[in-house]
């Protein structure tokens, strides 16, 4: 039996609990570990539970933040790998005087709940408790092996934590972008139990019911979303529904209603290609539109994605769905059949176990 601990920043948007799950089930003991609470409600398992501001004041500063990262990638200016460093001194100070306060709690939480007993350790996110690595440093020392995973933006504007990058036996990622940010990344579907979703609820309503979820309007293009949805009203008759800030069981019972699903269209910083919510769409049976290069297409075999780029892309592809139910239901069935063959808990188990063996970890 292997022992897996999970330590993330927060549970983004459940993957790291979903890895937990899977070696469950899976027969090996494994745990999930945050520093933060998630706002959007996905499980929770042990949480040092600092307090993360979420006020007027410091959504501003990070929207400020995505905003210096965009123009930097719109220009060209980062290269990758890069490795995160403060900004400036007061930045540096901040982070300095943050980790002296928490370093008490953090030890006595490690020593209460016992998880050096863990012989592997992901870092979902690829963050220590630390920034300079130090309890990965010592748990290296003492022999056990570093998994770093990459989820999203940790790789596109936060950069890589060099000491913890340095020390790390395998990095894994979900995000087809990532495998040219670092030079030595493997591609993993993450695992998902469609057994979690409500039953789908079909929609007898004489108007098509499209969802669009985002947890990011900047990351996820949904101003370029809503632009299209109001064109498309003069033209179609259908009704359109946009949830933020709800918790996850309220989208996930309300998607189960609905038709066809937007998730992502031409955003900034959110890469191409799907996350945990589209995911999600697809195992319901619902078409799905996202942004995804080319490249990434032929990547991922026999994929059911409904593919836009770009505005005029999605208002045609659109218009497509919403005019024939049968294509509708074509690709909902073929997206069903695509979530279970490449994200059961089964067949990425096998992949993991496969890199854990290619690396030493095994």
């Amino acid at each position: 039996m292997l022992k897996i601990l999970h330590i993330a920043v927060e549970n983004f948007a459940g993957v790291p609990y979903s890895y937990v799950q899977m070696h469950r089930a899976m027969g090996d003991k494994s745990l999930l570990v945050t520093f933060y609470k998630t706002a959007q409600q996905f499980p929770e398992e042990l949480s040092l539970d600092f307090k993360i501001q979420r006020n007027f004041c410091a959504k501003f500063w990070r929207q400020i933040k995505v905003a210096q990262n965009i123009k930097s990638i719109d220009k060209k200016e980062k290269t990758y790998p890069f490795y995160f460093e403060p900004k400036n001194f007061l930045e540096s100070l901040f982070f300095d005087l943050r980790e002296s306060f928490r370093r008490k709690k953090i030890l006595e939480f490690i020593e209460k709940h016992q998880l050096y007993e863990y012989d592997i350790i992901h870092y979902d996110g690829g963050m220590d408790f630390f920034r300079d690595s130090h309890i990965a440093k010592q748990w290296k020392i003492d022999g056990k092996k570093i998994v770093c995973a990459y989820y999203g933006s940790d790789l596109r504007s936060r950069g890589l934590m060099r000491e913890l990058d340095r020390i790390s036996d395998l990095n894994i990622t979900s995000e087809y972008d990532h495998l040219q940010m670092h030079p030595d990344i493997h591609y993993i579907f993450y695992p998902y139990n469609a057994d979690e979703l409500p039953p789908r609820i079909p929609n007898e309503s004489s108007k098509i019911r499209i969802i669009h979820s985002p947890t990011n309007r900047i990351y996820k293009g949904t101003n370029l979303i809503l632009k299209v949805i109001k064109q498309l009203k003069r033209e179609r008759n259908f009704e359109f529904i946009l949830l933020e800030g709800v918790p996850r069981s309220k989208v996930l019972k309300i998607k189960a209603t609905c038709d066809i699903c937007i998730d992502q269209v031409g955003g900034k910083m959110g890469g191409t290609g799907y996350g945990k919510s589209g995911l999600e769409s697809l195992a319901l049976g619902i078409p799905t539109i996202t942004n995804m290069t080319e490249e990434y297409q032929k990547f991922l075999p026999e994929n059911s994605f409904v593919v836009a780029n770009n505005e005029k892309e999605l208002k045609e592809k659109l218009i497509e769905l919403i005019d024939s139910r049968n294509l509708r239901e074509e690709i909902g069935k073929k997206s069903k059949e695509w979530v279970k063959k490449y994200h059961s808990y089964e067949s990425v188990n096998a992949q993991l176990i496969k890199l854990y063996k290619e690396h030493g970890i095994l």
